[in-house]
């Protein structure tokens, strides 16, 4: 089964990516539907001659998003895009290392959006042509006895009636029905055996790396503990060659406390020794961890740029704000000094009527 499945259902195009999913509470956040960057592939089915994007991220598929003509991948920010998946009731976010990266994935969306409409427009022909021809055929296919309904005879001999039976029509909507119910039965069993497929898949990717990476690493530690163990043998057969020494001293050999002191610093050798290969092979448990632990502060820095990137696009609109600010402030400033100029003229004209008044009076 699963051969047949890989002939058919061929990758077009992938790529690494942050996925999200739009929250259904608020349809307004997005929540991290990845740990970290996973592949996201288009396929194409060539035996249903449907396009999908799939993305599977540990033991289950995240992304199984069959594409319509009707959908829309919009790009919202340098490295950030999203398109709404009617069939799933939700929307997918992919944010990408690149604003490269993103580019292709919009024009592959565009292309495998435009394939899907004339697939589904051929697809639509075909029905229709098939349609036609069960019509015409679909007599001819059925039983005898079906075909053939009982013949009723009215009104006595030489003035016979035929009637068809209702009985017939009623079985081939029956037929008819059934066979629906079992290609959307069938069709939902292959949905679910192509998700779990790429499931394993991924897994048998993961699994595979991991033992590769296993493999490399015991083969060096086992290389370590080889050493560590000839060096075991040569201290302890110095140890021992030292107990013999000690046992049956020789003119002109060291004394026996100089013996004893380099017998217990051979000891303390052999102990550290031993502390080294106990740690060698605790690293492996300590691997892991230091892995979880780059994992999580992979996902606190992608989560830090996404915030930085919107940060950004704010600072970039207060800006904007700011300056369109500025220059009705500059225009407000410049009316403002035009009406002084006039009030300036006014004062000095009604200084000089002033003046004009006092000479009057004075006449």
């Amino acid at each position: 089964m699963y051969p047949l499945h890989r002939e058919r259902e061929q990758p077009i195009f992938s790529a690494r990516a942050h996925v999200f999913q739009i929250d259904p509470a608020t349809k307004r956040n997005w929540l991290p539907a990845s740990k970290h960057a996973v592949t996201v592939s288009f396929f194409y089915d060539a035996s249903r001659n449907v396009y999908r994007i799939i993305s599977v991220g540990g033991t289950k598929a995240i992304i199984n998003s069959t594409i319509t003509p009707n959908m829309t991948f919009t790009k919202t920010s340098q490295k950030f895009g999203q398109w709404a998946d009617s069939r799933a009731n939700t929307v997918y976010g992919l944010g990408f290392s690149t604003e490269q990266q993103l580019q292709q994935f919009a024009e592959q969306f565009k292309e495998v959006k435009e394939a899907a409409r004339l697939a589904r427009e051929k697809s639509q022909e075909r029905f229709e042509l098939a349609n036609t021809a069960l019509n015409i055929a679909a007599p001819q296919g059925l039983s005898e006895d079906r075909h053939s309904p009982p013949l009723l005879t009215v009104n006595g001999p030489g003035e016979e009636k035929l009637f068809r039976s209702k009985s017939a029509e009623v079985e081939l909507t029956v037929e008819k029905e059934r066979v629906k119910k079992m290609l959307s039965e069938g069709s939902m069993c292959e949905i679910n055996l192509e998700a779990e497929l790429f499931t394993l898949q991924d897994s048998n990717a993961k699994l595979v790396a991991a033992l590769q990476e296993a493999n490399g690493s015991v083969d060096q530690w086992k290389k370590q503990l080889a050493e560590y163990q000839e060096e075991t043998d040569r201290l302890r057969d110095q140890v021992a060659e030292l107990e013999s020494q000690l046992g049956h001293p020789a003119a002109g050999q060291p004394g026996k406390e100089e013996l004893t002191r380099s017998l217990e610093e051979l000891e303390a050798l052999l102990s550290a020794k031993d502390q080294e290969i106990h740690n060698l092979q605790s690293k492996k448990t300590d691997v892991g961890e230091l892995e979880k632990e780059k994992e999580e502060a992979v996902q606190r820095l992608q989560d830090v740029e996404r915030r930085n990137t919107e940060l950004e696009d704010r600072v970039q609109s207060a800006e904007k704000t700011l300056a369109s600010n500025r220059e009705d402030q500059e225009q407000v400033e410049v009316e403002v000094r035009r009406i002084i100029e006039v009030l300036d003229v006014k004062i000095g004209d009604l200084s000089s009527l002033r003046e004009s008044l006092a000479k009057l009076v004075d006449m």
